[in-house]
C-alpha cells in the first residue's frame, strides 16, 4: 500500500496528533456499539435502538425533557419525538412536570417502563460481556475511569453550548 492509494488522513496542524486519533476512536467505538446492541438487544425485544437509548437514559437520569435527550443522545428532535411517542404507546414513559420551569415538558418511566427496562438488562448484560469480556478487571476499571471523565468532559461541553439543557 502506498501513499497515493492510502493517503494518511488529514490532521488539523493546530491540533495534537494523539488526541486526533484518540477523537477518532471514541467516533469509532460510538458507531460500532450500535451493532451488538441492536442484534443483541433491540431486535430480539422489538425496541428500536433509539427508544432504548431514551429508556436507557431515564433510567439513568431520571425525568428529562425531549430537548434534552435530543442533546444527550445527538440525534435530530423527530427521532427522539418517534421514540417518546412509542414509548408513551406502549404505558412506558408518562409526562412529568418541571417545578423550575413551566415551560419545560419531562418525561419519565412508568411502572411499567421501570420493568420493561428492567427485562432487557439480560441482554445488555450479554452485550456488555461480549464487547468487554476480553479486557481483564484491572482494564475494565480503567476504561470505567477514562470514560467517566469523558462523560463529564462532554457533559460539560453540552452545558456551556446548549443552554437550558437538564443533565
Amino acid at each position: 500500500m502506498d501513499a497515493a492509494t492510502h493517503p494518511e488522513p488529514a490532521v488539523p496542524a493546530d491540533s495534537g496528533h494523539a488526541q486526533f486519533d484518540l477523537l477518532i476512536r471514541l467516533l469509532k467505538l460510538g458507531s460500532f456499539i450500535n451493532g451488538p446492541m441492536k442484534d443483541g438487544v433491540c431486535d430480539p425485544s422489538g425496541v428500536s435502538q433509539i427508544e432504548l437509548k431514551v429508556l436507557m437514559a431515564l433510567a439513568g437520569e431520571g425525568d428529562l425533557a425531549g430537548h434534552d435527550l435530543v442533546e444527550i443522545m445527538g440525534v435530530p428532535a423527530m427521532n427522539v419525538s418517534r421514540a417518546l411517542a412509542a414509548l408513551r404507546s406502549r404505558g412506558w414513559i408518562e409526562d412529568t412536570t418541571d417545578p423550575e420551569n413551566r415551560r419545560r415538558k419531562p418525561v419519565r418511566l412508568t411502572i411499567a417502563g421501570t420493568e420493561a427496562y428492567q427485562a432487557l438488562l439480560p441482554s445488555v448484560a450479554t452485550v456488555a460481556n461480549a464487547v468487554l469480556g476480553g479486557l481483564t478487571p484491572r482494564q475494565q476499571r480503567e476504561f470505567a475511569a477514562i470514560s467517566d471523565k469523558l462523560i463529564a468532559a462532554m457533559t460539560d461541553w453540552i452545558r456551556s453550548h446548549h443552554e437550558g439543557v437538564k443533565l
